[in-house]
Formats: C-alpha cells, sequence, structure tokens
C-alpha cells in the first residue's frame, strides 16, 4: 500500500509515548513492504531550518499547543488556508491508497474535512482524548458555525460571508460544522477510551480496538519468581496516579514490609515534597529516583514487582506491560482500560483504586504466596510478548488498512 500519515508530532520533536507509537508502527509497516509518507508540523524547527528527511514533510503549522500561540482570526485563517493546502498538494503528489490519521491536538479539524472530500480512504488512530477535547474546541470551525458571540464577531462572521470570502476560504480550507466531521473507519488504544469518546456525543461506536504495543526487543527478561524485596513504582508524581496510596499502603504494613520501593518519577515541587515529608516522617522504606526512557529496561530487570496504582482514566497502561515484559509481576488498579489488561490472580494481582488498605493485602499476599507470584509473572510475560508485541499489533494495524481500501 501507499499510506500517507498525517499527525501533529513525528520524532525526533515529541512530547510523548503516541508520537514515538507513530514512528515505530510507521517504519515497522514500511519494513513489511510499504511505501509510507509522513506529513507533520514544523514543531521544533528553526526558522529556515534546512530539512532533509526523505519520506518525512514538516510543514504544517501548530496552533494553540506545544508552545505555539493563539492566533487572530485573519492570522488564524492562513494557516487553514496552508495547513489545508499542504495536505491537497500531498495527496495529489503522493496519490496514497490510504491516510493513517494519528493524533490532531493543534492542527486544524478541517483537515478532516478536506480528506472527506478528497474521497481517500482513511483511517484513524485514537490513542488519546483529541477528538472530545480538541476537535469540539476547534477555533476555526467554531467560529464560522457557532450561533453565539460577541456582537462584534457575529458582524464579522456575517460580513465576510456577505463579501464572498468564507466561499473562497472554504473551497481550500473548510468551513463546515464539526457535526459533519465523520469517522467512517477508525480504531481506538482501548474499548474504554472508544465508549469515553462516545458518550461525549461522537459516533465511533463501530470503532475497532487496537492496544498499544510494547518493545519487546527491548522491555524482556525472564519471570521473577523469588520474594520481592525490591518493588518499583513508575509514572507522574501527581495525586490521580495513586503514589500516595502506596505509600499509606506501606504505613499500614510498616512492620510486615520485607523490602523497599523505589519510586521513578517526576512531579510538581510541591506535591513531590509533601510526599517525601509524607516517607521520611513516618520512616518508610522508600527512595527516589529517576531515568530516561533508554535506562527503563534495566530499571524493571533491577527489581522485583511493579507496584500501577494509577487512579485516572488513561488511554491505554503501557508500564504495567513493559514490567510484563520484562518479567515483573504486577499489582495493579482496575481503574477504566486496565479491565482489558490485568485478569487477577491469572497475569495480576488488582485491587480497588485509592484502597491502600487493600492495596496493603494485596503487597503481602504477592509477598508470601509463591505460587501465585510465579503463576502471574509468567502469564504475565507471556501475553506481554504474545498478545502485545510490536509484530501483533503492527499486522492489526495493517490489516485495518488494507480492509478500507476499495474492493
Amino acid at each position: 500500500m501507499k499510506i500517507l500519515v498525517l499527525t501533529n508530532l513525528y520524532p525526533p520533536h515529541y512530547v510523548g509515548a503516541y508520537e514515538l507509537r507513530c514512528a515505530a508502527i510507521t517504519e515497522a509497516l514500511r519494513l513489511r513492504g510499504h511505501e509510507v509518507q509522513v506529513l507533520t508540523s514544523n514543531h521544533g524547527l528553526q526558522d529556515n531550518q534546512p530539512v532533509l528527511e526523505p519520506n518525512i514533510e514538516r510543514s504544517l503549522h501548530l496552533h494553540g499547543c506545544y508552545g505555539h500561540p493563539w492566533l487572530k482570526l485573519r492570522a488564524l485563517k492562513h494557516l487553514e488556508l496552508h495547513n489545508n493546502q499542504t495536505l491537497r498538494e500531498s495527496l495529489m503528489v503522493h496519490q496514497p491508497d490510504v491516510v493513517h490519521v494519528w493524533s490532531m491536538d493543534g492542527l486544524s479539524k478541517s483537515l478532516c474535512l478536506t480528506l472527506q472530500r478528497s474521497a481517500v480512504p482513511t483511517v484513524y488512530n485514537v490513542s488519546d482524548n483529541w477528538i472530545s477535547r480538541s476537535l469540539t474546541g476547534d477555533v476555526w470551525l467554531n467560529w464560522w458555525n457557532r450561533r453565539q458571540g460577541s456582537f462584534a464577531s457575529r458582524i464579522h462572521r456575517a460580513l465576510w460571508t456577505l463579501l464572498g470570502i468564507r466561499r473562497r476560504c472554504d473551497v481550500i480550507a473548510p468551513t463546515n460544522p464539526i457535526s459533519e466531521i465523520h469517522f467512517n473507519r477508525l480504531y481506538f488504544s482501548s474499548a474504554r477510551l472508544r465508549e469515553l469518546t462516545a458518550v461525549q456525543g461522537h459516533k465511533v461506536q463501530h470503532g475497532g480496538v487496537i492496544h498499544c504495543p510494547v518493545d519487546t526487543k527491548h522491555f524482556q527478561g525472564t519471570p521473577v519468581t523469588r520474594p520481592p524485596r525490591n518493588w518499583l513504582w513508575v509514572g507522574r508524581l501527581a495525586e490521580d496516579k495513586g503514589i500516595l496510596t502506596a505509600l499509606r499502603a506501606l504505613l499500614l504494613i510498616k512492620n510486615s514490609f520485607a523490602g523497599e520501593l523505589h519510586v521513578y518519577g517526576k512531579g510538581d515541587d510541591a506535591y513531590v515534597t509533601m510526599l517525601k515529608n509524607f516517607a521520611a516522617g513516618n520512616s518508610l522504606p522508600v527512595s527516589w529516583h529517576s531515568a530516561t526512557p533508554a535506562e527503563m529496561p534495566d530499571v524493571y530487570r533491577a527489581h522485583d514487582a511493579l507496584l500501577f496504582t494509577s487512579e485516572c482514566e488513561e488511554p491505554f497502561a503501557l508500564t504495567p506491560l513493559e514490567a510484563m515484559a520484562c518479567g515483573l509481576p504486577v499489582i495493579g488498579t482496575m481503574t477504566g482500560d486496565r479491565r482489558e489488561l490485568f485478569r487477577h490472580g491469572q497475569n495480576a494481582v488488582t485491587y480497588d483504586a485509592g484502597a491502600a488498605t487493600q492495596l496493603a493485602e494485596r503487597i503481602l499476599l504477592l509477598q508470601t504466596e509463591d505460587h501465585l507470584r510465579t503463576n502471574i509473572a509468567q502469564t504475565g510475560h507471556k501475553e506481554a510478548h504474545e498478545r502485545f508485541a510490536m509484530a501483533p499489533i503492527v499486522a492489526q494495524v495493517e490489516e485495518c488498512l488494507r480492509e478500507s481500501l476499495p474492493e
């Protein structure tokens, strides 16, 4: 297939796992023999910086996101015209069989309408909340179609319409209502994310589910069956990640806990200080660390078990999968997408998010029950490598793209 990837950010200019996953799957599709062209933003580039990257065009402009300013209407009009004309030219030059759309945060949502008008089969990968969050907040489409607003805004809109400016813009940069954007073919990183998006009123119930892959070439190890002494916590140090629940659980079993908890992560200074004071004030066996993404496989392999205490809805949690792939038994919450990953007593030990007493019991259970610990470590390791490795996930993506082509 000839595939055009449309996305807001693309490595080496990225902010998180979404962009890294886009690049990894794009490269995997190339290795499978597909011709893949990437169209992305100029985020991270210096003015007039020459860019020599085969198959990657960094020429779209971002708006109100990742440090890019919110623009006034006239400047926004030029941005919308530029982005849509760039997409049209890319479609004309590369003649893709299918367009593979990733995150649209900060990009013109009118591009979705341009793709509809082009009639080129389009498949959306949805691994965050951009449909429910930034689609409905798109400034360009909202300005043209809202009934409310200031008197000056309504006069301005009426004048541009009367003078034919809207009609001329619409030829290049569509001004249709957001309700006219249709996601005929899309897949989500979890069924829970699909459900949350549908609850916001978007017609996406027909979307498929393709879970995020874990890079098992780097995240690998043998199942850990020894009694855990070096416990690991990884993530953003914030209230919704449940780190305080973990500390409260350790306090409850302070005299029975035969190990240490090593916390890897960063967060707001005031919150981190509170956490450290709580741990130190209660003489808890907790230490604080940080590591680069490249160092994380070794971090996992240096530990005996993972606590995954997140109490928030996430598109799909990769941290427990990375730990499983490295052989660690996992204790985790069943919030949101984790119901699609964890099975209590089979591939993980689970507890109710925020329940420190229950988490304390689970920690002691994993510490003392050899058979349970061995079983979940081995099962989790096997599933991470067989179900969530890059190869089977890319095969699902490839099939989804292929099925979108006309017969």
